[in-house]
Parts: structure tokens; sequence; C-alpha cells
């Protein structure tokens, strides 16, 4: 898999065409890989691994990912340590997604870096623009929360189930809603 080529196709505006087929071919390689692991998982409890680290762009130590994990094409992940991310995670990386060390994401939530030009004839072209999500370390993510491309988390911070995430978050913080707004501080011992 040509991944340079890929990233190249990814313009310096970060917009890019879906149908492009080497867009398509990479996806699809990624889609294949991640169901091998899925299914290894689920009728072996096999977690191996070895697959995700050849997709992805760096995993840490102690790297949990629960079944069934979608991404659309790993090598914009990267993963710190002790990460741990419950059932149907789903990250579409069209631009980076650079997740921090201790970071919990729980079950059904979706990173999506990736959103169709607002004019309608970039939208008919299939023209979508790709933003990328950072998660700092100590991060936690609610159930079935939404974390939008160009958004920030900050160290520590929570974020309540349901949410979605549309802008950066400070850190130290618990945020909550949709669009998620900072419901109050965290307190440090």
């Amino acid at each position: 898999m040509e991944t340079e080529r890929v990233k190249k196709l990814i313009d310096n505006k970060n917009i890019f065409t879906t149908s492009n087929p080497e867009i398509e071919s990479a996806s699809k390689y990624a889609f294949e890989q991640c169901c091998i692991f899925n299914q290894l998982v689920l009728t072996k409890n096999n977690y191996d691994f070895s697959i995700l680290k050849k997709l992805f762009r760096s995993i840490g130590a102690d790297v949990y990912i629960e079944p069934n994990f979608m991404c659309t094409f790993g090598f914009n992940i990267s993963l710190g340590d002790n990460f741990f991310a419950n059932h149907d995670v789903t990250m579409l990386d069209f631009a980076p997604i650079t997740i921090g060390s201790n970071v919990n994401i729980a079950p059904k939530v979706g990173f999506y870096t990736a959103n169709y030009l607002e004019e309608p004839a970039a939208r008919r072209a299939k023209q979508m623009i790709a933003r990328p999500i950072t998660l700092e370390d100590g991060v936690w993510i609610g159930g079935s929360a939404v974390i939008l491309g160009g958004a920030t988390i900050g160290e520590n911070s929570i974020i309540g189930a349901g949410s979605v995430v549309t802008h950066d978050i400070p850190k130290n913080v618990i945020a909550v809603g949709n669009p998620a707004r900072v419901l109050r501080p965290i307190k440090l011992a």
C-alpha cells in the first residue's frame, strides 16, 4: 500500500475527492484489515494487535481495542500508551487522529475528520475537507460521543456521553452537550 501517495491526494488545503481510485483502494485495504482483526476477536478471542500496528502510524504500549473497530486508512492514527477503546469505535482518519496516553473511549464513539464542502457543486463532485483531531493525555470520552475534525480536547478533560465536540475543549474540564460546552472544571487533588 502506497500510503505516501494517498496522503498526497489530500492536498495542502486538506480538500480531496472521495471517488479517487487510490483513496478508495487504501480505504478498502483498511476496512479488510479491521474486519480481520474484529473477526479474530469475536470468534477466537484473539486480540492480534500486529494487524493494527501495521495499519496505524504508531501504537504505544498497553493498547486495548474492542471489536467492532473501524477506520478509513489507519496510517493517520497515532495512539499513546495505556489506550482503551470500547466496542464500535469508528475513526474516519482522512486527517491525522492523534491520541495521547491514558485515554479511555467508551462504546460507539465516532471520530470524523472529514466533512463535505458547503457548496452544492462541490458536494455533487464528492469533494470533502479533512481536519485533524487531537486528544491529549488523560482524556475520557463518554459513550456515543462524536468528535469532529479540527477539535483538540485538552489534557484530563472528560466529554459526556452523547456529546458532539465541534471545537477545542480546554484541559481539566467536563464538557457535555451538542455542541459540547464546558460544564465545569475538574476538581484536581
